[in-house]
């Protein structure tokens, strides 16, 4: 039997970029991650919807905890912090630890669209995944009216593997999904080049 590519791993230090700084969710960071994710303009291609104050007091407490990845399946949740304000997170699974497969995604206040620190923030992300965990692939799972997400999948060199025809139950009605996905192998070539 093989080893599985990808460790237990534990989140447990800040990833500091130019300007985004990559670090586990703690319970001080509840108001800013309410003010996006309390936005129906923010859940419109998410699976929930915009959080109530209560919802993001209880998913606060449970977010602090997402920091592992000992098994498939397990989430880890990466404040994106800004000049010291958390304008989003970033979304970091283990699909596969055998394989060596994750998936990325990403929530970010509007406020802070257009400046290049989602980019910044995933691309860190992507570092981690290849270059600390050890992962073999990447991919992200996205509605393709989120045409933002696309855009930015496609800026770190994610090719779109597949467009799958309302294959998924959301928010009423049948929708669409793409499907972006990069190598470690890949991510090195344009770190490198």
């Amino acid at each position: 039997m093989r080893e599985p590519l990808i460790k237990e791993f534990v989140f447990d230090r800040p990833v500091v970029g130019q300007r985004v700084t990559l670090r586990p969710i703690t319970a001080d960071d509840f108001e800013d991650i309410h003010a996006y994710m309390g936005r129906d303009d923010v859940a419109s291609y998410l699976l929930e919807d915009a959080y109530s104050i209560d919802e993001s007091r209880s998913s606060q407490t449970h977010y602090t905890t997402l920091v592992r990845f000992a098994g498939d399946g397990d989430l880890i949740l990466l404040a994106m912090e800004h000049q010291g304000t958390v304008i989003g997170h970033l979304d970091f699974t283990a699909a596969s630890m055998l394989d060596g497969s994750v998936e990325i995604g990403w929530r970010m206040h509007p406020d802070h669209h257009g400046k290049g620190l989602a980019a910044e923030a995933a691309g860190l992300l992507l570092d981690l995944a290849f270059a600390t965990i050890g992962a073999r692939r990447a991919v992200a799972h996205l509605d393709p009216r989120n045409t933002s997400s696309a855009k930015l999948c496609e800026r770190l060199g994610m090719r779109r593997e597949a467009h799958h025809v309302l294959d998924m139950w959301f928010k009423g009605g049948w929708a669409d999904t793409y499907t972006y996905a990069i190598l470690a192998a890949e991510w090195a070539a344009r770190r490198t080049g």
